[in-house]
């Protein structure tokens, strides 16, 4: 009996804290041609800030990651934390917002996507009515943020990305309208 080959899977990888401020710079074009390099087809990137689109037939997300993480560090000479989220789990985070999305600007609404899930313990101190009309809500491995002034704003959003609060995850956060392209580049 022939083995048959894994299928194939779309999968979104989130580099943190690049292209900031001038620091961490990774050309898009340099990070498609790393990707490429790996053997992932099918490589895009959207906006300057991290976001690249491949197919690939490993089903390891986090295996994905790490190699990618040694390929970005060879290539660049710096670390980079990468989180790799295949499209059907974008889709179950989009899916799933407690808040109306469709209602909200983008700036409003953000995703923090985590490496592996928190326990409520880690955002218990956190009382929503104290930042109101801010809110968050905790999901499958993702942190929804309404910041109704921008997340360059929000006094909660400064509070629940500390590195006191977030030591042991690997973290980073998109707006919604990235989260919303990226479902929709990484659709089956």
């Amino acid at each position: 009996m022939t083995k048959r080959p894994a299928p194939v899977k779309k999968y979104a990888a989130l580099l943190r804290g690049i292209n900031v401020g001038g620091n961490k710079k990774v050309p898009m074009a340099e990070l498609r041609s790393v990707l490429e390099a790996l053997g992932h087809g099918d490589v895009t990137t959207y906006l300057q800030s991290g976001n690249a689109v491949f197919s690939s037939a490993e089903q390891d997300p986090a295996a994905l990651a790490r190699e990618m993480e040694a390929a970005v560090e060879a290539r660049f000479g710096f670390p980079v934390k990468i989180l790799v989220l295949d499209g059907a789990y974008l889709r179950a985070v989009a899916d799933a917002c407690p808040f109306p999305a469709a209602e909200l600007e983008g700036k409003q609404l953000h995703a923090t996507f985590f490496s592996e899930q928190p326990g409520p313990e880690r955002f218990a101190a956190f009382d929503p009515a104290a930042y109101h009309p801010e809110d968050y809500r905790i999901g499958d491995r993702v942190l929804y943020l309404y910041a109704p002034d921008g997340l360059g704003r929000s006094v909660l959003g400064a509070a629940l990305h500390k590195p006191s609060v977030l030591k042991g995850l690997d973290a980073t956060t998109r707006n919604w309208n990235t989260v919303v392209k990226l479902v929709e580049l990484t659709a089956e």
